[in-house]
């Protein structure tokens, strides 16, 4: 099944997506499964990030391919860090280049894992059971922020708009094996598959489990692919006017304007 967050007569509302039609959830899908009699046409409603997450945690250097084109080294465990939850944007919302940082800003396309029930001390072979479904998301990262100004990640990850998700959760799927490809304009720059991980989904949902409670609604950004911006010569960074697109097989694809602040 697919569920989405959306804006009708000015409002909020969470649905489940039958089609063409949007069938209206009196709740977040994650509180029961408690739908309304009320249906609208999914083209006639702004999608809004399918969900407003409690805690965002992301893993850094999760692909070996990525690792090599940053010339950084294998983590012998999970690299974790946190974005603010004042990033998340949903399709077709703007990337916003920030002012006081707008020339190296990155996109990085992944895979997003959405807990759906309270969890801690999850076993591995248990994770994938406190999964409500995935959904599309891009990293956007200030490389020079993250890279040389700040010698930490928290504002070069976490600056408004810089966690684009969307444009729904799908809950019947495998996240072991799926491609995420990243356009920039049209043009390919990211194409792997989640089966290059160097901790799947089951490692990463206990790994957590065992630092924080994952409480439902929480996001975790599972890591990015090679093809980075950053990584190419000369580099691509994005710039007022640009279109990203994040594509993850078994889901859809997440798209996002980019403008200045």
């Amino acid at each position: 099944m697919r569920f989405c967050r959306f804006e009708v007569d000015g409002r909020a509302r969470y649905g489940r997506i039958e089609d063409d039609r949007i069938r209206v959830l009196e709740a977040p899908p994650f509180e029961g499964l408690r739908e309304t009699n009320q249906s609208v046409a999914l083209a006639e409603v702004r999608l809004l990030a399918p969900v407003q997450p409690p805690n965002v945690f992301a893993i850094g250097a999760n692909y070996q391919s990525h690792i090599d084109e940053s010339q950084a080294t294998r983590p012998e465990r999970p690299l974790i860090f946190i974005k603010a939850t004042t990033a998340v944007i949903g399709p077709e919302a703007p990337i916003v280049l920030p002012r006081v940082a707008p020339d190296e800003v990155d996109y990085e396309g992944e895979l997003a894992i959405v807990i759906g029930r309270r969890a801690r001390h999850v076993a591995p072979e248990d994770a994938l059971d406190v999964v409500f479904g995935y959904t599309c998301a891009n990293d956007v990262s200030a490389r020079d922020c993250q890279k040389r100004l700040d010698g930490q990640w928290a504002r070069a990850k976490s600056f408004d708009s810089f966690c684009p998700l969307g444009p729904w959760i799908e809950t019947d799927l495998s996240p072991a094996a799926l491609t995420i490809r990243t356009r920039l304009n049209g043009s390919m720059m990211q194409d792997g598959t989640t089966a290059h991980m160097i901790f799947d989904c089951r490692f990463l949902i206990s790994y957590l489990s065992d630092a924080f409670t994952l409480l439902p609604g929480t996001l975790i950004l599972t890591g990015t692919p090679d093809g980075v911006g950053m990584a190419r010569t000369p580099p691509v960074f994005l710039r007022a006017g640009d279109r990203v697109e994040v594509t993850v097989e078994g889901i859809g694809t997440l798209r996002n304007p980019v403008v200045s602040e």
